[in-house]
Parts: C-alpha cells; structure tokens; sequence
C-alpha cells in the first residue's frame, strides 16, 4: 500500500504548520509540546487553544507562552442531543478562525461527533495510556492493572470514529510492576507521553508518508 502525507503541505520554522491543542485538565501533556515548540528550529506552532473547562489548569501554561486560549463549555440549558453540536460547532469556528492545519488532542475528555471527525480527518491526533489496540476507553491504567500485563505504554493516534482506534502514529512502551498503584503507572506513562507526543508531530508536519487503516 501507498501511504501519503496527513497535511498537505511541509511545514518550514519559517511557515510552521499551524495547530490547535484541545485539553480538559491539567495541561501538561500541552505544556510539554508548548516547550518542544519553543526550539527555534520546530515546524509547528500552536496558534490556538480550546478547553471546555474553566478552570483547566492548562490555561495557566497556554498564558505563558502567549497562546490565545478559548474555553467553550457545554451548553447545560439545551436539550441533550443539542448540546454536543452546540458546542462543537463553537470550537469549529474558532479552528477556522485560526486557520488552524492540525488538531492535537492532549487530555481532551470529550467524545468528538462523527460530523466533527469527518470534517477534519485524518488531521485530528491524539495520545492514549496504554498499548492500542489493547485497554481502549477512558481509564486504560486501571484496564492495564486489572489485567495483570506486565508492559504498558502510550500511542498516538488518528482519531476516527471508532474509540482510540484510528491508525497507529506511534507507540513506547513502560514496565508494570506488580505492586503499581494506578498513579505510579500513570506517572511513569506520562513522561513518555511527554516524549512520544512532539516527536510524532514533528514527524507528521515534516510531509511523513501514512498508510492510513480502512
């Protein structure tokens, strides 16, 4: 099979591909891309974030380095089935705004519509804890702990409209210790996310050839 670049364009430090970060909590995951991003010679810029939390605590990071920041909440006063398009809709326009090439979900909780991931893909990425396509779902490190594996990890991902099981980006892996409580895992697995995240976006925004799954 032929793979072909997710972006249809190089990016240069220069002209770096522009990229909006979603986030719903802390923000680290974001801050460690902000940081990467700082080297002069990156071929990406986050030009945009988005949260849907008020107080996520990675408006403090995106502050700091000067990224404009949009929190769109959910819309609580509309009917159910109204409220995540609502939403979805406010966080396109801003993508648009921005001229955003590049979406990176670091934390996001929320699930994307399938409208949402039509309009954009193959150009939505995130990274999942765990070893895909093992422990998809919202909490792998408890997953991991119940299984008894004894090799977790991260991956980063094209997001379809499945759950965590678009084509594969990249993986690393980290021990299991039998005596892991969920939040020794989860530490040990961040810090790799923190490394695996930037070098794959850099990877993608340098023209890198995917064969994506059908």
């Amino acid at each position: 099979m032929v793979g072909a670049p997710l972006i249809p364009r190089i990016g240069t430090p220069e002209n770096p591909i522009r990229i909006a970060v979603l986030f719903s909590g802390s923000g680290t995951g974001a801050n460690a891309l902000f940081c990467h991003q700082v080297n002069e010679k990156c071929i990406h810029k986050t030009v945009l974030s988005i949260t849907n939390k008020e107080d996520a605590g990675g408006i403090g990071f995106a502050d700091q380095y000067g990224i404009p920041v949009e929190v769109e909440t959910v819309d609580q006063s509309l009917p159910k089935q109204e409220r995540r398009s609502d939403q979805e809709r406010r966080i396109m326009e801003h993508i648009e705004h921005y001229d955003v090439e590049v979406i990176i979900l670091s934390g996001y909780m929320r699930i994307l519509s399938e409208d949402f991931v039509s309009a954009y893909y193959p150009r939505i990425l995130n990274i999942h804890p765990s070893l895909l396509p093992a422990f998809p779902g919202a909490d792998a490190h408890s997953d991991v702990l119940a299984s008894q594996v004894r090799v977790s990890g991260c991956t980063v991902h094209v997001v379809d409209s499945g759950m965590d099981s678009g084509t594969i980006l990249g993986q690393c892996k980290v021990p299991v210790f039998t005596d892991d409580s969920r939040a020794n895992l989860a530490r040990r697995v961040q810090v790799e996310e923190h490394r695996l995240y930037p070098k794959i976006i850099d990877l993608i925004c340098s023209g890198h050839e995917v064969v994506l799954d059908d």
